[in-house]
């Protein structure tokens, strides 16, 4: 099979083997491939495979069932679905984890198929499994144009939540806005302390991809036992911290991660997601948020676009 080698951080197509499959798994044809920011450090150097994963990029995908282990249910062959990937991806087959599928809807394209596993997943962890996310809290999302931003403002406003998001154009808040955000912060023009102690807004949950010298500007306007979830540190790895200030307010932190967690963790995350919002998804209730679309041959184009903050949602690879 032909897949996307990333040799010297350069990225080209090259040939392999087609993967051997475990017994509760299944081959999946790609179609479709949700390009995310952990490909850009993974090709980088800096984000290598678990042990046991793909070496290969690629942590969703949309496509066709075409081949079963010796365990998966028979129902799934050449069954469309979409799906969080073990690395794997970037590659014309690839085998997944038969429990994690999820049945792609009629109604849906490949391309929204492939947009979809990786940033509601992250963002439905963080909201509801570690935030506790309820109706009439307020949210604050950070990088609220971004694929997992996108997720959150969504599912966040479908359950009855206040949203607030930072994002770093105009255009970008915009893009909130129209995804469902009550208030969008435009970060290099407003400072979002300033913006949202004036207009009397308390978070009772944070999603920082950002961290750093964020830390206590979120502590600044958490409200009491207000849960933050970081899910990278965009703006630096380090940072002093005013532990009065947590203490206080009686501040939950929360460090996570979807690549690195188990494979019964993520099947039960899936379960967790498809019981709650699949509806949603197959009645598209919900903006698959997709900025562009490019053949997998463009995928150097594709991770520039990331890493140049372009985008305003998803970066999806469509494999011909």
């Amino acid at each position: 099979m032909q897949f996307i080698s990333h040799q010297h951080a350069q990225l080209s197509l090259s040939e392999t083997v087609k993967p051997q499959l475990k017994a509760h798994e299944v081959l999946i044809k790609v179609a479709a491939i949700g390009v995310n920011r952990a490909d850009c450090m993974q090709r980088q150097g800096k984000y290598p495979a678990p042990q046991g994963d793909s070496p290969i990029l690629g942590l969703e995908c949309a496509g066709t069932v075409i081949e079963l282990g010796a365990d998966a249910d028979n129902s799934w062959l050449n069954k469309a679905v979409f799906t969080l990937c073990a690395g794997g991806a970037y590659s014309e087959y690839v085998a997944v984890d038969a429990a994690q599928l999820m049945v792609l809807p009629s109604g849906l394209t490949m391309a929204q198929g492939a947009a979809i596993s990786e940033v509601y997943l992250t963002a439905f962890g963080a909201l509801f499994q570690l935030g506790n996310l309820q109706q009439g809290h307020t949210v604050l999302i950070h990088a609220g144009a971004s694929g997992v931003g996108g997720a959150c403002i969504q599912m966040a406003k479908r359950t009855g939540a206040i949203v607030v998001i930072t994002a770093g154009s105009d255009e970008k808040c915009q893009h909130g806005k129209a995804l469902g955000a009550d208030h969008a912060i435009n970060y290099k023009t407003d400072d979002f302390v300033d913006y949202m102690q004036q207009h009397n807004l308390t978070a009772n949950v944070i999603v920082d991809p950002v961290s750093g010298r964020y830390l206590n500007k979120n502590a600044a306007i958490a409200a009491l036992d207000c849960q933050i979830v970081m899910l990278a540190f965009l703006d630096g790895r380090f940072a002093e911290v005013d532990f009065a200030r947590l203490l206080q307010k009686r501040i939950s932190l929360h460090a996570s991660t979807l690549r690195n967690r188990s494979q019964t963790f993520k099947r039960q995350l899936r379960d967790a997601f498809v019981a709650r919002f699949y509806d949603d998804i197959a009645n598209q209730t919900f903006d698959f948020n997709i900025y562009k679309t490019l053949p997998w041959q463009d995928a150097a184009k594709a991770h520039t676009i990331l890493e140049r903050n372009e985008n305003a949602g998803k970066v999806v690879l469509l494999v011909e």
